[in-house]
Order: C-alpha cells, then sequence, then structure tokens
C-alpha cells in the first residue's frame, strides 16, 4: 500500500516514506534466495475500503461501492480534491523508489479490480467534469502520471508494470476497447508488461464464479478479451485468471500472450511450474464454492487461499480441500484482530511522523 491511510485491509503492509526498510531488504532477499526476481505490486484502494476501517475513503466521485445486501460493509467515499489527486501520484514514485532501494526487481502498479487507479478508468465510477474525467484520456491521466514518476524515480534496470482490468464487466464501464487503448498510451513510457485481468468488489469476475464448477473448470477466464487485446498490443501481455493445469498456461502462451500469471494455484502448489518441466500431469483442484452471493462467495475463495499462504510461511503444507466458508469465519476473526492492532498503529504513526508528513495526509473523510 501507498498510502498508510488506506489499505485494502487492516493486515495490509505499507512502504512509505516512514516504512522502515529492513522487513522489505529481508522479504526480497528471501524471494530471490532461490535464484527469482521478485517485483513489487503496489496500490491504493481508493473507495474500495471497509466502512470499519481508520483513515480516509476517497474516489474519483462520491459513488459508493454497491454490493447490494453487503453494500454497508463499504465505507462511503468522499470525491478526490485537485490536491489530494496531485498527492497521490509521488506516493507510488516514493514506494517504487524505496522498493528498489529494499533490492524488488520491480514494481506492478495496480490499476485494475476497482482500486483507485481502476475507479479513475471507469465512467461508471469517474464522474468528474474537471480534467480527471470525461474523455477517456482523462480518465486514464492519474495513472499515465503515477507511471512517469514511478519510471523517473527508478533506475532504467528496474522492471515497471501495470495490472489492468481487460474489462469491468458491468454495463456501460471500462471495457476492451478502453483497455487496448490504455495500452497505447502506457507504451511509450517504459512499461515493461502489461498483466490483464478483469473485475471489481461490485462484479468479482477476478474470482471466476466461485459457485460454478464449469467456470472454474474452464479456467483463464479473461482469455479471449486477452487474445483480442494481443493482436494489437505494443506492450508484452501477461494473462491471470483461474490457470490451474498446462494445457490451459500452453492454449494463453499459443494465443498471443507473453506471459502466464498465476496466483492461487501457486499459493495452493508453489511447486506446480516445476512438476510441469518434469512432465508430471499435475493441476490445482479447488472445490466450487455454494454461495450464492457473488461478495461472500469472493471472499470466502480469498480467505481459502490465504489460509493457504499462512500454512506454507509456517512451514507446513497446503490444505486445498480446506472448507471456503470456515476459512472465512477464521479469516473474520483474524481481521478483527488485525484491526484493532492497526488502530493503535495508524494513531501512534500520526503522533510521531514529522510536521511535513502530517501535511502530505491531505483532507479526507476520518471514519
Amino acid at each position: 500500500m501507498v498510502h498508510a491511510e488506506a489499505l485494502t485491509g487492516p493486515a495490509g503492509i505499507v512502504l512509505d516514506e516512514h516504512s522502515p526498510l529492513e522487513p522489505f531488504r529481508a522479504w526480497a532477499g528471501a524471494a530471490k534466495s532461490g535464484g527469482s526476481r521478485v517485483w513489487m505490486q503496489i496500490n491504493h484502494p481508493g473507495r474500495q475500503i471497509m466502512a470499519d476501517m481508520p483513515g480516509v475513503a476517497w474516489g474519483p466521485s462520491a459513488i459508493k461501492v454497491d454490493l447490494g445486501r453487503q453494500s454497508k460493509r463499504l465505507a462511503r467515499p468522499t470525491a478526490m480534491t485537485a490536491e489530494q489527486i496531485a498527492q497521490t501520484v509521488p506516493r507510488f514514485a516514493e514506494t517504487s523508489r524505496r522498493a528498489e532501494e529494499a533490492g524488488f526487481d520491480g514494481v506492478e502498479i495496480h490499476a485494475a479490480h476497482g482500486y483507485l487507479l481502476s475507479q479513475f478508468l471507469s465512467p461508471l465510477v469517474n464522474t468528474r467534469t474537471d480534467r480527471w474525467g470525461g474523455s477517456l484520456d482523462n480518465r486514464a491521466r492519474l495513472l499515465l502520471e503515477v507511471v512517469r514518476a514511478v519510471r523517473d524515480g527508478v533506475s532504467p534496470a528496474f522492471a515497471v508494470a501495470v495490472k489492468l482490468n481487460s474489462a469491468d464487466f458491468q454495463r456501460g464501464g471500462f471495457d476492451a476497447a478502453d483497455a487496448g487503448r490504455v495500452i497505447e498510451m502506457l507504451a511509450p513510457l517504459g512499461v515493461d508488461v502489461v498483466e490483464l485481468s478483469g473485475g471489481s468488489y461490485e462484479s468479482p469476475a477476478m474470482s471466476g464464479r466461485a459457485a460454478d464448477a464449469r467456470t472454474q473448470a474452464r479456467e483463464a477466464y479473461f482469455l479471449t478479451l486477452a487474445e483480442e487485446l494481443a493482436r494489437t498490443s505494443p506492450l508484452p501481455l501477461m494473462l491471470t485468471g483461474g490457470i490451474v493445469r498446462r494445457p490451459v498456461a500452453e492454449r494463453v502462451l499459443a494465443g498471443g500472450i507473453d506471459l502466464v500469471g498465476m496466483g492461487t494455484a501457486l499459493a495452493v502448489d508453489p511447486d506446480l511450474p516445476a512438476k510441469w518441466r518434469r512432465g508430471q500431469d499435475a493441476a490445482v483442484d479447488l472445490a466450487p464454492i455454494p454461495l450464492e452471493d457473488k461478495a461472500v462467495a469472493s471472499a470466502a475463495g480469498m480467505a481459502r487461499v490465504r489460509r493457504q499462504l499462512r500454512r506454507l510461511g509456517a512451514g507446513r503444507p497446503t490444505r486445498p480441500r480446506t472448507d471456503p466458508k470456515l476459512a472465512l469465519v477464521k479469516e473474520s476473526l483474524l481481521q478483527r484482530r488485525a484491526l484493532r492492532r492497526y488502530r493503535r498503529w495508524l494513531r501512534n504513526r500520526t503522533r510521531t511522523t514529522s510536521p511535513a508528513g502530517r501535511r502530505s495526509r491531505g483532507v479526507g473523510q476520518v471514519r
């Protein structure tokens, strides 16, 4: 996270001008110890913040996330001022600069899944009438300024990627044609790769349809859109979203996509690519989630994944058949404890940062 007062959840990790670098150096060192490269994904959640979180809930416009019956769980955002927008750009640049200093090999700027930069891109969320809204050129302005600032603040060898929705999957929202134009805008700015995904909290396409076994079996949720974008893209593309089997990964590459992105699969079986190299017919099999509410089903799916990551971090084997509903209950308990810690941490941090640091917070809704 680039802004200490705006986290996707209470256990989010912040890297800003006040963060100690040593934990990040240790993290980068561990990640690279086996010979791999590690990029840090950097993000600002904007309006996608839970209602019980302290700090700020910002958006391009004061439009609340609509989750139907679950809407009350999300904060009511305030429309960002021009000053707050201007302060956001260097936050991304500072996080990137410090990531390189800590030993990371690159950053990925998150402009997908309905987070802040994605919100500015969406005509449904961004209804501004100033230079930050209206035409796609204006709606893309914040992303482009962030990319320029990040690229200018790091070395030429440091990778800069962008995660972008192939579509928001909402009627009248950001679509594949918009994605193609944004990729063209990014091409001259020194971006190394664009990762394609899709959806948001309101339309969680990035999780598939968690209750639908057919969708789980299909994998590569956004392959058709990605193949269309690859035909004209001036930048290398990576596709992520539900890929768990080698034949599907090979089909992605055969479709003109340069890289295959896997998250859930590697959280369950980190050795999956190595098994594929050895010729094993290995795959990850996660059962569908029997919940009709899309938002709750998506949250349960993510809780199941995070449970696997915690087990791996503790040196224990994963449990792919973990009940996602039980994982969600346990995740909720962990989040409550984390929220209490975050509130204390944020109060202490606000008291101890310099006057210049406090001024950099800007003005926003404090809950």
